[in-house]
């Protein structure tokens, strides 16, 4: 299978210069791509001139996280792409597992390596982790990472298993699926994009696959606790527009009722720890939902409905008087 590896940028100049060496050296047999969203620094030359073995996507706008990989992979011949930050280290013979799964089973649609902090690299990174799972009201979480708690490595999740969702930071696909299925949902904006593609391609009869046989790693960083409140916005809307477009039918409004309620517990919460303007994102977030309910309702394709959840209630579980 032809592989491709591709990383989208923009004005990524320091990131590339510290990782897309390691990208460009140890990412055989797979071409690596550069897609860039028309960045105004030099990024692009700097890459010409230092990694000619890379080939260039130059995209005609900004186009964010999911029309950039929507527009960038059209110009991809290859089969098989493997979505990567800019921000990834990878180590000698990261990419063979990843592809040696994808190869062993032709229902496997998407494949993620273990990713580790490129800071303190005996801890997961919160991008993704061991794989990424999902709770009945669609609140999504990892293994080896729950919520801003993050897991040593201890060879705890050394076993390759299905996931529910792989993370954008490293997201191995299949292009023919990725199409087949729409690509990214680009009202998304940014944030969780990665986890509705899962999803519908779940819906559709796919598998998704975490292989601890590659590790990468991910500089990334973000906890809920340092997020600004726009991608809080985003994390709560998306997260609605994940259960509404892709959930079963059976209860989806009694669910969405429920959910909606446990959002307003985490809006008080975060007002309850002196962040007011994340208390708002959840607001904004829910009147954003309503206004964009019927077009995301329209959305719904589930030709395949299985088991989503893992988990009852993450929130439930983390602020339950047990804990």
């Amino acid at each position: 299978m032809t592989t491709a590896v591709v990383i989208l940028n923009w004005n990524g100049l320091k990131l590339l210069k510290e990782f897309l060496p390691s990208v460009a050296n140890f990412s055989r047999p797979a071409q690596v791509y550069l897609a860039d969203n028309a960045s105004n620094d030099t990024s692009v030359a700097w890459t010409t001139a230092n990694f000619p073995q890379v080939k260039i996507i130059q995209l005609s706008k900004n186009f964010g996280y999911a029309g950039g990989y929507n527009q960038a992979l059209k110009e991809v011949k290859e089969e098989f792409c493997i979505l990567l930050n800019n921000d990834v280290k990878v180590p000698k013979n990261w990419i063979l597992p990843i592809i040696q799964l994808i190869e062993e089973n032709n229902n496997i649609a998407a494949v993620q390596p273990k990713i580790k902090d490129y800071k303190k690299p005996d801890y997961f990174e919160y991008a993704g982790a061991a794989g990424g799972l999902i709770d009945y009201f669609a609140y999504p979480y990892c293994r080896g990472r729950m919520f801003n708690q993050i897991e040593k490595d201890e060879g705890q999740y050394n076993q390759i298993q299905e996931i529910f969702w792989a993370s954008g930071a490293c997201l191995g696909i299949r292009k023919s699926v990725f199409y087949e299925v729409g690509g990214f949902d680009e009202d998304y904006f940014a944030h969780m994009e990665e986890i509705d593609l899962c999803w519908r391609m779940r819906n559709a009869g796919f598998l998704t696959y975490y292989t601890p046989k590659s590790e990468i790693f991910h500089l990334g960083g973000g906890t809920l606790n340092t997020l600004n409140p726009r991608k809080t916005f985003l994390n709560f809307r998306n997260s609605l527009y994940n259960l509404v477009k892709n959930a079963p039918s059976r209860n989806i409004y009694i669910k969405l009722l429920l959910r909606l309620i446990l959002d307003g517990f985490a809006a008080f919460y975060f007002l309850f720890q002196l962040k007011p303007m994340h208390f708002l994102a959840v607001i904004k977030a829910h009147f954003s939902f309503y206004n964009s309910f019927s077009k995301i309702k329209n959305k719904r394709v589930i030709k395949t409905p299985r088991k989503y959840y893992s988990k009852f209630s993450i929130v439930l579980e983390k602020f339950s008087f047990k804990n």
